[in-house]
């Protein structure tokens, strides 16, 4: 009997340390790849400055920011490597080396996920915005350890006058639950500020995403060479090297000839990154088939995800289990969590990180976070913190949001489905119903918006003066220009 807990205490050691290092592996490769990304944004001058009290400032910042940006893209991460190891271990049930991935690994990673998420976000973030604008006490001797006690003051007032503010909300709903929070604090009090603050990520997320969705057709569009109607592109180009010609003839002749060399450099230049030129040198797969097939995919993926989602409604009104709720034991390898099998597991992985992408766009995009967009070697410290706190927000809140969407039917593990307003049927079903309006609105209006744009550039409505109106022009005259075009 003896030798028996012994085997199981060793196993369970085992287990223990396995996942400890695969945890530890994977955190590490995307620590270094977030390092990467912040060192490709980041400004030098910040860094190198003269003080160097100030640059070891900004790195251990930077160091903070970087363990931050790590935990949102593992976040990220969280339900498709849950969904894809379910399937894995579907396909491989008896494998040998398939028997590191199970349960446990996984609810301990969706455990980490959640624990790393609030420290960055409550602790660390703001520890590293005020440890770069503090300078120590007067009268202190300066120094870093002299910036650690001023931010942690600062930051024990910081809690403090939230904890507060938060309690006296709580007691305007319902005095008896704010008393019992003063004696439980860990069990009341910090749940209902994490389930407050993954409402404003799921908040945040509906409306960045169906903005998103509208805006990834433009985007996309942006990076790829895209077909003009009706157009000629020996035309333009003739066109832009006219253009270049003429500005070289109203140079003045006295310069020198170095400066002139230069300009006609970079004229040069802009003339071959021009969109005509791009199209003259991009092969008729480029222009004619890789537009299309991009934006025949995007819209699918939108169309599939609306889809889904009017779906998951009708769940709602006839089935209880449609609920997001919250899985103690994962158990993995005993069903899909799709009717379609490894497939339609594919699909949600898929839909997961579509969105997640498009929230992104979507955030960038907005008026009110434009200024937050990051430059390559031009984004100083406190851009960094904001977006890092920004795709924080945004991926932490990702599993919330794809279960309650119905993206997925994997339930949510560990604390992520702790939350109190999950198993609100009204607020649940509201959430779905503006998705799913939202994005069905933001589609409408830029698929007609971009047909009505290619139609006016493809007829050459686009070079008319604005004093002439559009609408006007009769419809012979449209079908006329465009087989004058066409000939």
């Amino acid at each position: 009997m003896e030798v028996d807990d012994v085997s199981v205490r060793e196993q369970l050691f085992h287990n223990r340390v396995r996942e400890t290092f695969i945890c530890v592996l994977l955190f590490t490769c995307l620590y270094i790849l977030s390092y990467l990304i912040l060192t490709h944004f980041k400004k030098n001058a910040d860094y190198v400055t003269g003080d160097v009290e100030d640059a070891t400032a900004n790195k251990i910042a930077l160091w903070l920011c970087t363990f931050t940006l790590s935990v949102a893209v593992c976040a990220v991460l969280l339900l498709p490597i849950s969904i894809l190891s379910n399937e894995v271990l579907l396909i491989f049930p008896h494998s040998y080396y398939m028997q590191w991935l199970n349960g446990s690994l996984i609810h301990g990673l969706w455990n980490l996920v959640f624990l790393f998420s609030n420290l960055s976000l409550v602790f660390l973030m703001p520890f590293a915005y005020f440890f770069t604008e503090s300078e120590g006490f007067v009268g202190c001797k300066k120094g870093v350890m002299a910036r650690v006690y001023e931010t942690a003051v600062v930051l024990l007032l910081l809690t403090l006058l939230v904890l507060g503010m938060v309690w006296v909300f709580v007691a305007l709903l319902n005095n008896h639950s704010a008393r019992e929070s003063l004696y439980d604090m860990w069990e009341y009090y910090l749940p209902y500020l994490y389930s407050a603050i993954s409402l404003c990520g799921v908040l945040l997320l509906l409306l960045c995403t169906p903005f998103g969705l509208s805006r990834m057709f433009s985007v996309t569009g942006s990076l790829l060479v895209k077909p003009r109607l009706l157009e000629n592109v020996e035309v333009e180009m003739n066109c832009a090297a006219f253009e270049e010609a003429s500005l070289s003839r109203t140079l003045n002749p006295s310069l020198l000839t170095g400066r002139l060399t230069a300009l006609s450099t970079v004229v040069l230049v802009l003339i071959i990154l021009s969109p005509p030129e791009m199209r003259r040198r991009a092969s008729p797969w480029q222009r004619n088939l890789f537009y299309p097939l991009a934006m025949l995919l995007l819209l699918a993926l939108t169309v599939a995800c609306v889809l889904m989602v009017c779906f998951h409604v009708l769940e709602l009104l006839f089935d209880e289990t449609a609920m997001p709720s919250g899985m103690g034991d994962p158990r993995l390898g005993t069903a899909s969590f799709s009717m379609f099998g490894s497939l339609g597991a594919a699909v949600q992985v898929v839909l997961i990180l579509y969105l997640m992408v498009s929230s992104v766009v979507g955030f960038y995009s907005s008026p009110l976070f434009t200024s937050l967009l990051p430059r390559s070697q031009d984004t100083n410290l406190t851009q960094i913190i904001g977006n890092c706190v920004s795709l924080l927000v945004l991926s932490s809140a990702l599993p919330v949001f794809s279960r309650t969407l119905g993206i997925t039917r994997f339930d949510l593990l560990g604390d992520f489905g702790r939350y109190n307003w999950l198993g609100n049927f009204h607020i649940v079903f509201l959430y779905n119903i503006l998705f799913a309006g939202l994005t069905s609105a933001c589609l409408i209006n830029t698929l007609t918006w971009a047909v009505q744009g290619e139609l006016i550039r493809a007829f050459g409505l686009h070079k008319l003066p604005l004093t002439v109106s559009r609408t006007t022009i009769p419809l012979k005259l449209l079908l006329a220009n465009g087989l004058s075009k066409i000939q």
